[in-house]
């Protein structure tokens, strides 16, 4: 009997050509790398309000309140809640956040030399207000611009913002027709 021998045939082993791939990971990554530059998310860190003043007023001393107010013609920082400070109106140009922040850094000082430890403040918000209008109310009472050894850095303000509903006002003319007819009841 003969054997027979099974000639082997030598395989060479094949070569990737990844020369394809390549030219793809080069387009690819500088696309990936550049598209994170886009997809950054901004958080604004919101606190909610304590309680009512309600509710404050039968729990503990009323701690005073710094509200800023924002409607369409003006915006209005009252501290305590309520007791307006000062009042900025809105020009053609829009809402001057550059006076209200010096005047928020003023307020800031004042509080220091008083000893008073004031971190927070409530933005007060009528119902037709904008998106960029609250978040540039927000940046400006967060902090501002600050040089610290020659370098430009954000000085701290009020960082515990809560957002709530501004208060409606009432046109004059129908509360003093309301008066008029009260003290017509009377007598």
């Amino acid at each position: 009997m003969r054997r027979h021998r099974h000639r082997r045939v030598k395989t060479q082993d094949a070569e990737l050509d990844i020369t394809s791939f390549m030219n793809l990971m080069i387009v690819l990554v500088p696309v990936l790398l550049l598209s994170l530059v886009f997809s950054h998310v901004r958080i604004l860190n919101l606190q909610l309000p304590v309680l009512s003043e309600a509710e404050l007023a039968e729990d503990q001393k009323v701690p005073k309140i710094l509200e800023l107010v924002i409607t369409k013609k003006h915006l209005a920082l009252n501290y305590p809640a309520g007791i307006l400070l000062k009042r900025f109106e809105v020009s053609e140009q829009g809402y001057d956040f550059a006076a209200l922040s010096i005047y928020l850094q003023d307020l800031k000082l004042t509080f220091q030399h008083n000893a008073i430890e004031k971190n927070d403040i409530v933005i007060l918000l009528a119902p037709s207000i904008d998106y960029q209008t609250i978040v540039s109310a927000m940046d400006t009472v967060r902090s501002f611009k600050a040089v610290v050894a020659a370098n430009l850095v954000d000085a701290e303000l009020f960082p515990l913002i809560s957002l709530g509903d501004a208060p409606v006002d009432e046109p004059i003319s129908e509360s003093v027709s309301e008066l008029t007819n009260e003290t017509r009841g009377e007598q």
